[in-house]
């Protein structure tokens, strides 16, 4: 069955992007540390990602994560070549999406993104990525069936924390895997619901 799979790197101390946020630097300043260890030599760490992106069938992210990282991305998404259809939750369409792109803006909020996302997928699941925002969004709505957390070692002291802003509420985790490697510790929890 499909699932709905929450995926970020974090610092050690919680945050998703560092200080200083600048549209030329979106992670704050010195932020791209945390994605280092996908884009250089941890074998342990690409393993781990390949393996796990085999059960990715589409992506959900928010307008700002999207307007972000579009530069980086282009028309293909952030799956690159695999060009996963990526739903962009919004409050109004996004004017100037790339031509030939793996883009659908959806403004109707976070259920309707994720129906999009979940028939997009056509039976493989789905991954929500992109702020502490929109995690806190899904979650708190229930939506969430795993969280898969890229842990790096390294400490921002500022920036903007994942967790922050979660209701008032416990929510119960079961460990599913972890797996250490040089750059960033990937660890995979189920959402008891």
């Amino acid at each position: 069955m499909s699932k709905t799979v929450f995926d970020i790197s974090m610092s050690l101390d919680g945050y998703v992007t560092a200080a200083e946020r600048r549209p030329d630097q979106p992670l704050g300043r010195e932020g791209e540390q945390l994605h280092q260890w996908l884009l250089g030599d941890d074998k342990t760490s690409l393993d781990y990602f390949a393996r796990v992106s085999k059960a990715n069938g589409a992506v959900v992210t928010g307008r700002i994560n999207y307007e972000d990282s579009l530069p980086w991305w282009g028309p293909d998404g952030p799956t690159g070549e695999l060009r996963l259809p990526v739903i962009v939750v919004t409050h109004s369409a996004h004017e100037s999406a790339p031509e030939g792109g793996v883009y659908q803006f959806v403004t109707d909020g976070l259920e309707a993104a994720l129906k999009v996302a979940h028939e997009a997928a056509n039976g493989r699941d789905v991954t929500v990525m992109g702020g502490a925002r929109l995690a806190q969004s899904f979650l708190a709505a229930g939506l969430i069936d795993e969280i898969s957390l890229h842990i790096v070692p390294v400490l921002f002291g500022q920036g903007t924390r994942l967790f922050d802003g979660l209701p008032d509420q416990h929510r119960a985790l079961a460990l599913i895997e972890t797996v250490p490697a040089a750059r960033a510790v990937h660890v995979r929890y189920a959402v008891c619901h």
